[in-house]
C-alpha cells in the first residue's frame, strides 16, 4: 500500500535545475535511503515532502490520515523543560487518557456502574497503547542516543545544538509517527549511537525516509534506495550495497546502448552526406527521416564530482605550537575543566567524546571566539591557523560563493576565483546561487575552499565532514593526511581519520 506518492516533480533554484519530471513513491513498511551527491537536492526532496518548499511542477499525495514525523532539529523545546519531561510529551494522548480514567475512577466512588464501565475502557486503551511501558521506552531510547549520560533531569535550555536534536530525534523515535522522515541524523550522533540508531530503525514496522552519505548506517538500516543523479529520481530495491551493484551494471549497460547508438548515427549520417545529392538522393532522405525519428540517448556526463582539495602550507618546526595548561571551556558554566594537552608541529591529532560534551566550545575557546573561563592555552608565535567552524555562518546569505570568496580575496580575478571554486566541487551553476540556497555539503565546500586560498601551517576544524558526500570525505581525508603541518580537528567519524591521524585525544566528563 502506498503511503506516499510523488508524480511529474520538477524545481529548480535559479538555473539550477534538480529534478526534471520526477517520480518516486513510499509504500507501507518501506525503509528508504535517500542518496546523491552535495547539490543534488535529498533535503530539498525532504522539505518537499513536509510542505517547507513547494515545487515548480509535480503533486505530492500523502494517503489521508498518515502522521508524518520530521526531524526538525529547530522545534519549539521550552528552556526550562527536562529532557524527561519532553520525552513525555511523546506519549501526551495517553497521559490525557490516564487523567480521565482517574477522573472517571473518582467520580465512580459511589459505585456509579456506567462510569466504572466507562473507566476500564480507558484502562484498556492505556494497556493497548503501552502506557506500563513508558519509562522504560525513554530509558531504552535515550540510552540508545546518548542522552542518558547527558542527564535526563537537565534543563534542556543547558544542552548543546548537538544534545538537544538528540532529544528532539528521541522524542521522535517514541512518537511513532507512520512516516519518519530525517534528514541526516547521524550528524549530531556519535558512532555508538549511530550503529544503535541503524538496527533500531531496521526493526521498525513502520514506514521512513533517510537523507545519509554514511554508507555503514544505509546498510544496516534500509532495504530501499531513492538515488538523486543529474536531475533524475531512481528507486531501488534491496541494500545499499546491492543499490551499488544495480546502479554500476545500468550505467555499464547504458554507456555500452550510447555508444553503438553513436556508432549507427555516425555511420547513417556519414551514408547520407554521401548520397543525398546522388542516385541514392531517395534513400539518403528516407535515412534522415529515420535518422529525426531515433530516440537519441542522452550522453552522459561525468557521474562523480570528486573535488580536489589542496591546503598551502608555511614553514613549521616539529616544536611544540599548541600547549594547553589546566583549561576550563563553556559559556559561563564550564562543560569542559582541566584541560591539559600539547600539539607539536606537523602532528595530525583528533579531539573525539560523545556529542555535546564541549569540543566544539574548546576549538571555539582556541580560536578566541569565547573567552576561557579557567586555565590558559598558548599557540608559538610561528603559528599561522586556519580554522574551519562546524555551522555554516555567513554574513549575508543572499551573497553566491563567487561573491564571498572574492570579499575575502580581492586581490584574485573572477577566472581564479571560479577555478579555486570548481576543485572544490562548486561548479558554475552553484557558484552563482545564493549560498543560502546551496545544501549543507556544498556551503561546506565553499568553506574548505576560502581555506585553500591561504597558507597556513595550523589547521583547526570543527567537524568538517559532516555535510560532506563520500567522494568529498575522501578528497578531504587525501588534503589533510599529505598537509605537511598541524592539523587538530573534531570528528565522530571514526572511518573518516583512522588510517592517518597519529593521536586521538579523548573529551571525558570532568577532565
Amino acid at each position: 500500500m502506498s503511503l506516499l506518492d510523488i508524480t511529474g516533480l520538477s524545481h529548480s533554484f535559479g538555473e539550477h535545475s534538480l529534478y526534471r519530471n520526477g517520480e518516486l513513491s513510499l509504500n507501507k513498511g518501506e525503509h528508504m535511503g535517500i542518496v546523491g551527491q552535495n547539490g543534488t537536492g535529498k533535503s530539498t526532496l525532504i522539505r518537499i515532502c513536509t510542505e517547507q518548499v513547494i515545487p515548480d511542477e509535480g503533486r505530492v499525495l500523502w494517503q489521508p490520515g498518515i502522521s508524518v514525523g520530521y526531524l526538525d532539529q529547530y522545534a519549539s523545546t521550552g528552556p526550562e523543560m527536562t529532557v524527561k519531561e519532553f520525552l513525555k510529551n511523546a506519549f501526551s494522548r495517553l497521559y490525557e487518557t490516564e487523567e480521565k480514567m482517574n477522573e472517571l475512577y473518582r467520580r465512580a466512588g459511589n459505585g456509579n456502574m456506567e462510569v466504572l464501565k466507562l473507566a476500564a475502557q480507558y484502562q484498556e486503551q492505556l494497556e493497548l497503547g503501552g502506557f506500563y511501558l513508558i519509562e522504560t521506552r525513554i530509558g531504552q531510547v535515550a540510552e540508545g542516543l546518548g542522552l542518558v549520560s547527558a542527564g535526563l533531569d537537565r534543563p534542556i535550555g543547558q544542552m548543546s545544538g548537538g544534545q538537544r536534536a538528540k532529544a528532539i530525534l528521541a522524542k521522535l523515535l517514541l512518537e511513532k509517527p507512520d512516516v519518519l522522515l530525517l534528514d541526516e541524523p547521524g550528524n549530531f550522533l556519535d558512532k555508538e549511537h549511530v550503529s544503535w540508531l541503524g538496527k533500531y530503525l531496521s526493526g521498525l514496522e513502520n514506514a521512513f525516509m533517510v537523507v545519509s552519505h554514511d554508507s555503514d548506517f544505509l546498510e544496516s538500516a534500509v532495504n530501499c534506495i531513492c538515488d538523486i543523479d543529474h536531475e533524475k529520481i531512481t528507486k531501488y530495491f534491496g541494500t545499499y550495497q546491492e543499490f551499488l551493484k544495480k546502479k554500476a551494471l545500468l550505467l555499464e549497460d547504458y554507456t555500452r546502448r550510447y555508444s553503438v547508438q553513436q556508432k549507427e548515427i555516425k555511420k547513417t549520417e556519414e551514408f547520407i552526406r554521401r548520397n543525398i545529392a546522388g542516385r541514392k538522393s531517395r534513400m539518403a532522405r528516407g535515412r534522415q527521416k529515420q535518422l529525426d525519428r531515433m530516440e537519441r540517448l542522452e550522453e552522459l556526463e561525468q557521474k562523480e564530482i570528486r573535488p580536489f582539495f589542496h591546503f598551502p602550507e608555511l614553514p613549521l618546526t616539529e616544536t611544540v605550537h599548541l600547549s594547553v595548561k589546566h583549561l576550563s571551556v563553556g559559556y559561563g558554566e564550564p562543560v569542559l575543566s582541566d584541560i591539559s594537552f600539547t600539539i607539536k608541529g606537523g602532528e595530525k591529532a583528533v579531539i573525539t567524546g560523545f556529542n555535546g560534551i564541549g569540543k566544539s566550545t574548546l576549538l571555539k575557546t582556541l580560536v578566541k571566539q569565547i573567552p576561557a573561563l579557567g586555565g590558559d592555552f598558548i599557540f608559538s608565535e610561528q603559528a599561522d591557523i586556519g580554522y574551519f567552524e562546524q555551522e555554516p555562518v555567513w554574513k549575508d546569505k543572499k551573497l553566491t560563493p563567487v561573491r564571498i570568496v572574492s570579499d575575502e580575496y580581492p586581490t584574485l580575478t573572477i577566472k581564479e576565483i571560479r577555478k579555486a571554486l570548481a576543485r572544490c566541487g562548486i561548479y558554475s551553476k552553484h557558484a552563482d546561487q545564493s549560498i543560502g540556497t546551496l545544501s549543507g555539503g556544498e556551503q561546506a565546500k565553499v568553506k574548505l575552499c576560502l581555506l585553500t586560498l591561504r597558507p597556513c601551517n595550523f589547521l583547526l576544524m570543527d567537524e568538517p565532514t559532516n555535510h560532506l558526500d563520500i567522494q568529498a570525505k575522501e578528497s578531504l581525508k587525501t588534503a589533510l593526511s599529505r598537509f605537511p603541518g598541524t592539523v587538530l580537528f573534531v570528528s565522530h567519524e571514526e572511518s573518516f581519520y583512522r588510517d592517518w591521524v597519529g593521536r586521538v585525544i579523548r573529551m571525558e566528563q570532568g577532565l
